[in-house]
């Protein structure tokens, strides 16, 4: 079980370093909203993982990547909600993302919930579970169902600790940001950048 579990840990690691969306958006919010709003958005996207641990142990996520259609209004989805999501934050204040009433009213609920539809709405997660979690089931032969929640419980722990990382690294330099009267306006962008590229490659 070990000799199965230890490169799956390494290599999940190795995955959730690499300068992918989800860690990008962390550091992004992290940085505009501090490290609370960073640590919430962070348990957003990790608890979407159960959604695809769950396709992927029963076999959903087999069915719609054979399912084009389906696979397509999936992706479709996914995109149209980044691109909602581009558009809010185009129309708010850039100065709201350094002001402490406008961390205030920001709804740390919200932004979990924003994080969650982030991973759910993307099927490239699912998919990839697919070809990544079966290489590293230890008793094929076995309940494959609890040891890929097993995989899915791992991928979730470690993913978790490096978002909250991120976190937390990146509101030690919000005041360094905050320093610049530019910095609001150039955040903003940056996240109504990030938000549409995310949503094109999802659609790729």
């Amino acid at each position: 079980m070990l000799e199965q579990l230890i490169p799956f840990l390494t290599a999940s690691i190795l995955l959730t370093f690499s300068p992918g969306p989800d860690i990008i958006y962390v550091l992004v919010r992290s940085i505009a909203y501090g490290a609370k709003q960073g640590v919430a958005t962070a348990f957003g996207l990790v608890s979407g993982i159960i959604i695809h641990t769950s396709l992927v142990a029963f076999g959903v996520s087999a069915i719609i990547r054979q399912s084009d259609t389906t696979f397509l209004i999936i992706k479709i989805l996914g995109a149209l909600y980044l691109l909602y999501l581009a558009y809010q934050v185009y129309r708010s204040n850039p100065e709201i993302a350094f002001s402490s009433e406008g961390i205030k009213h920001k709804s740390l609920l919200s932004l979990f919930r924003q994080g969650f539809i982030m991973n759910v709405l993307n099927p490239k997660v699912g998919i990839f579970f697919l070809a990544f979690f079966p290489g590293f089931l230890w008793e094929p032969d076995g309940n494959t169902v609890w040891q890929f929640y097993v995989l899915g419980f791992i991928f979730m722990l470690q993913a978790l600790i490096i978002f909250c990382l991120v976190a937390f690294a990146a509101n030690r330099i919000s005041g360094w940001v905050r320093s610049y009267p530019s910095s609001g306006i150039f955040l903003k962008w940056l996240q109504v950048v990030i938000f549409i590229l995310i949503a094109i490659l999802i659609l790729i």
